[in-house]
């Protein structure tokens, strides 16, 4: 996907890709602290030194598909006060802290476009930083809006297990244990794959529906700031 693009667009993107998820896990590892966890801080991982943070399969997958990850922060959630708010808080960090430069970056966008029309600004500068703010928006909505979906190893379904009732809980992370991880990949690469085994262009992408929804609504919401 991203190797389609211009390779200046490249020269660009990769950055961005890359502060985005370290950020995005950054922030995982620095609330489970603020919640009394120090696991992630005894290994390392809380931390901005990307090198710690990047997971292969996850980077790969953001790189040709638009949607991704990166590794894990370990947390011990017997270690967080209080132990299920706590759990829900850790996990939605990375999500929220991805939603917030997204919003950022938007307002920045719609910033700089107000200012050239007031001031005389370059044209390459003004192309430049809006691409920057438009990719940077764009890598964060995919975040956000992609691992938010409750399916194991995302952070949605960490979420979802602690919204359910304690007795639902065991059976849930049998089932992510053992399935999640197949209708993940499903998910990105089953419309791709079906779209050129049939020929037909409208096999539907529930993920790319899910970042449209999500760009429409975080689109509103900075339309209203």
């Amino acid at each position: 996907m991203i190797f389609q693009l211009p390779v200046s667009s490249i020269v660009i993107l990769l950055p961005l890709l890359l502060f985005s998820l370290v950020i995005h896990e950054f922030a995982h590892a620095r609330t489970a602290w603020n919640f009394g966890d120090g696991t992630a801080k005894a290994m390392g991982r809380m931390t901005l030194n990307p090198l710690v943070h990047i997971d292969p399969i996850g980077a790969l997958a953001l790189l040709f598909v638009g949607f991704g990850w990166a590794k894990p922060v370990p947390v011990n959630p017997f270690n967080l006060h209080p132990r299920r708010l706590g759990d829900i808080a850790v996990s939605i960090a990375g999500p929220a802290s991805n939603l917030m430069i997204a919003i950022l970056s938007l307002l920045l966008l719609r910033g700089w476009v107000a200012l050239d029309s007031h001031v005389s600004i370059a044209d390459n500068l003004f192309d430049t930083v809006a691409k920057v703010l438009s990719f940077l928006a764009i890598i964060n909505i995919g975040l956000f809006a992609f691992n938010l979906v409750p399916l194991f190893p995302l952070d949605g379904h960490h979420i979802l297990r602690e919204l359910l009732p304690g007795f639902h809980q065991d059976g849930f992370m049998r089932w992510q244990m053992q399935y999640g991880r197949i209708f993940l990949m499903a998910l990105l690469f089953g419309p791709t794959l079906l779209t050129r085994v049939t020929n037909n262009p409208d096999i539907p992408d529930p993920l790319g529906m899910l970042f449209s929804y999500a760009t429409r609504l975080i689109l509103t919401v900075t339309s209203t700031i």
